[in-house]
């Protein structure tokens, strides 16, 4: 089981029906925004006045969280939605290499049409991502406190329910669920009201 939020957002995006990644035109906000959750989480951030600040606290293991939290180092506090909207195809490509790496999935690269260049990713052990999605349905079970909902899962529900991913929650789950969901985005912190700002701004600049 991956330990990162944004590992287990990035399988979780992938259709094993359809053999690839969904939602790919949000998939580098959603990543970005799952790297600031773990990184909130680990107390190398914290919110000041809507504002993500680095703390003194030890670097991340991880080398995606690490790289992200440099980046910010360097530059100095700015509002959440700014680190969600830089660099998002860049980080997505960071994780699915550190899956890669850990043997989780599988890249080849290939050629769409015989021209443009591509990657076919197929999952090495699709129980794992089976265990990921009923580990975030299971928060959803109105027998289960959201104060003692794991912030792991309560995160990978709640992102994934901002930019609906169909391949977690169903537009009907999202429905049902929303009161519960709204519970479990105030545990999770500021970054998702920030995501959910991008997401929308995204859609209007596509629509106009």
């Amino acid at each position: 089981m991956p330990d990162s939020i944004a590992a287990r957002v990035f399988l979780l995006a992938y259709d094993p029906a359809k053999g690839r990644l969904t939602a790919r035109s949000k998939l580098g906000k959603v990543v970005r925004a799952a790297v600031l959750v773990d990184l909130l989480l680990q107390g190398n951030l914290v919110d000041e006045d809507g504002r993500a600040r680095v703390t003194n606290a030890p670097a991340p293991a991880n080398p995606v969280a690490a790289a992200v939290l440099e980046e910010l180092r360097a530059t100095g506090p700015r509002r959440w939605r700014h680190w969600i909207d830089r660099r998002g195809g860049a980080t997505v490509r960071q994780v699915r290499d550190e899956l890669a790496r850990a043997r989780l999935i599988k890249v080849e690269p290939r050629r769409v049409l015989g021209i443009f260049p591509a990657d076919r990713i197929t999952l090495r052990h699709p129980l794992v991502r089976r265990h990921l999605l009923q580990s975030a349905h299971d928060t959803l079970r109105p027998s289960r406190l959201v104060s003692r909902v794991d912030l792991r899962d309560a995160s990978v529900v709640v992102l994934a329910s901002t930019a609906a991913l169909r391949t977690v929650l169903t537009k009907d789950q999202r429905t049902r669920h929303k009161d519960r969901l709204a519970q479990l985005a105030v545990r999770v912190g500021p970054v998702v009201p920030a995501l959910k700002k991008s997401l929308q701004q995204s859609q209007y600049s596509a629509g106009g």
